[in-house]
């Protein structure tokens, strides 16, 4: 038993259309349109979704981004996740198949460096989730004043499931992950948004800002040899291309795994996108860490310690 509101922002979006003809088709399906969003803070999501929030009337309310496909039993699944002292299910960021050299670097990305962190963080319980795909407890987040009372954040996901935490609630992972599946993918865009997802990190957790770089597979290669150097004198050079062929192996072994099928590329295409993207990550980094305003969607925002955001407004 379930209903979906569909938020849309702007009146001139043509998936209003396709979803109006969706409706007609399966009229016994209890849907709901809500078209322009109401404005109560400077996250443009929270301000979509409101309207939407607000007429929802289940116990359980599931936050699915458009760019993300969610297969039959997905919801199912999710649910199933939801425990009794569950307030947040919560599926790791992964991608749908896609055709082109772009596709293949997020799949890489999302099914390596980003999976082995995103996991990471939940098996010791550290506050991961991402708002893409996420089902959450309804009556908790209305005591603290529901979604509008964190429009002051763009990384609501990760303030949604602090409120929970705070007050004693697990957060629990789906045992699907979720499959973006945008249609579009370029490099720029990609880079964007990775380093876009940096930036806010840095604002609501600094102390990542020395530790993320440990995390990164030539960076940490270098002092693993060099200690191993100076400790035991073994060759420096030697000891660092088997680190870095190691966990060249310990990631392909994990992209199979989250695939859970046949990649749609060869291990060339792997080779390629995975030095790729480990030879980026210290540019992205330095990238969100010099420059803190963030462009998304329409606009464009300055982040303040502790994850509060300011729209810059444009100069007249």
């Amino acid at each position: 038993q379930y209903e979906i509101l569909f938020c849309i922002n702007d009146e001139s979006d043509p998936s209003i259309m396709l979803v109006n003809r969706l409706m007609e088709k399966y009229p016994n399906v209890d849907a709901k349109v809500f078209i322009g969003g109401m404005k109560v803070g400077v996250n443009p999501k929270i301000n979509n979704m409101q309207l939407g929030y607000e007429a929802a009337k289940y116990d359980l309310f599931l936050v699915s981004d458009s760019g993300i496909r969610m297969k039959e039993d997905t919801l199912l699944d999710m649910v199933f996740s939801m425990k009794e002292d569950t307030g947040l299910v919560h599926q790791m960021p992964f991608t749908c198949d896609g055709k082109g050299f772009p596709a293949i670097l997020e799949k890489v990305y999302f099914g390596t460096a980003h999976a082995r962190i995103y996991l990471s963080a939940d098996f010791f319980r550290i506050n991961c989730p991402t708002g893409m795909s996420a089902l959450m407890r309804k009556k908790p987040l209305d005591e603290v004043g529901g979604i509008k009372a964190f429009a002051q954040y763009l990384a609501e996901d990760f303030f949604f499931a602090k409120s929970f935490t705070d007050r004693g609630w697990k957060l629990r992972i789906s045992s699907q992950p979720a499959w973006q599946n945008s249609g579009h993918c370029d490099i720029a865009g990609f880079r964007n948004r990775v380093t876009r997802w940096g930036k806010l990190r840095f604002a609501m957790v600094p102390h990542t800002i020395f530790f993320e770089p440990l995390s990164e597979c030539f960076f940490l290669g270098i002092f693993v040899a060099w200690s191993a150097n100076f400790l035991f004198s073994w060759d420096f050079f030697v000891l660092y291309l088997v680190h870095v062929l190691v966990w060249f192996l310990l990631d392909w072994i994990l992209l199979c795994i989250i695939q859970n099928g046949s990649l749609p590329f060869s291990k060339g295409d792997f080779v390629v996108a995975w030095m790729i993207r480990e030879s980026s990550a210290l540019y992205l980094y330095l990238s969100a860490l010099f420059d803190p305003t963030i462009r998304w969607r329409s606009g464009n925002y300055r982040l303040k310690w502790g994850g509060i955001a300011e729209e810059i407004k444009p100069k007249l």
